[in-house]
């Protein structure tokens, strides 16, 4: 069913600024390419050496590409990054709105992949991407190498009571009285580090992006037991969305081949500074290396 995830089209044009901006602060050179599948025309971002192990990477909801590959800038030294914009989740996406209680996104990644060619992918992704992410590697356990989620959606839920009140709340009064104070009361729970410019994007995107209040549905046990690949799960210990010793307790019993890490004094949102971006670097470069794959 289509469905723009913009409320109009200022809005869609100050959401493709925001995009152009957080690509402004990728250092390395990328790629545009454009997909045809069919869920319609999706921008995929490519960069990093061409002759290097590629990793394809999926971004959280209300977010694209961009935002996701200006935090990775350590990763896109060592790896050959690709990068699609999500459906209904970005303002370069397919604008359409996808089930979540089957297959579907797990099929429009693989048309994704089918794309470019890729049989069998190393794959990242982030909260939202994390579902996708977790979603093909139990319906087509074949096409994916090795697998890493970061605070993913779809494992496990927190307090629905904690999220109403330190989350819901605090978001809807700034969108009826959008003051620094009330920005900073909304984002308070999901930003680890304050960062003016993703505060910025948040506050204004919660105004110009339709919002869904659908979550993703947890995985079943049988689910995550289908996943063949080797796995490393990676929660926040202070994550209200998906609590991280919640998490990693539930990927680890389930998941047959899976590394787990809580990251301390963390939140929803990662830190975004470098050293954090280094030492996620590092802790992806080790997981996915440990066949010595060049």
């Amino acid at each position: 069913m289509s469905a723009t995830i913009w409320k109009s089209e200022e809005a869609r044009a100050r959401l493709e600024e925001w995009h152009e901006r957080f690509a402004d602060r990728i250092t390395v050179p990328l790629e545009k390419h454009f997909v045809e599948t069919s869920f319609g025309r999706n921008l995929v971002l490519t960069g990093g050496p061409e002759s290097s192990l590629p990793l394809v990477c999926l971004h959280a909801m209300r977010t694209g590409s961009a935002h996701l590959l200006s935090e990775l800038g350590p990763l896109l030294e060592r790896f050959r990054i690709i990068a699609p914009d999500l459906p209904n989740q970005s303002v370069y996406g397919p604008q359409i709105k996808v089930p979540l209680n089957d297959d579907s996104l797990a099929q429009w990644l693989l048309e994704v992949l089918d794309g470019f060619g890729i049989e069998k992918v190393y794959l990242f992704g982030v909260s939202w991407g994390g579902f996708i992410a977790r979603q093909i590697a139990t319906v087509a356990p074949e096409r994916v190498e090795k697998l890493v989620l970061l605070v993913p959606a779809g494992i496990v839920n927190g307090s629905h009571w904690v999220g109403l009140t330190r989350m819901a709340i605090p978001m809807l009064k700034y969108r009826f009285w959008p003051t620094e104070k009330n920005l900073r009361a909304f984002l308070d729970p999901l930003l680890t580090t304050w960062d003016e410019h993703w505060a910025q994007f948040m506050g204004e995107s919660l105004n110009d992006m339709a919002f869904n209040f659908e979550i993703p549905p947890l995985a079943s046990d049988a689910e995550l037991r289908q996943i063949q690949s080797p796995t490393l799960v990676l929660g926040a210990d202070n994550d209200i969305s998906f609590p991280g010793e919640k998490l990693v307790k539930r990927a680890q019993l389930l998941i047959p081949n899976c590394d787990v890490e809580v990251i301390a004094d963390c939140k929803h949102c990662p830190p975004t500074t470098e050293e954090f971006r280094l030492w996620l670097a590092d802790r992806v470069i080790r997981f996915l290396n440990q066949d010595g794959l060049s």
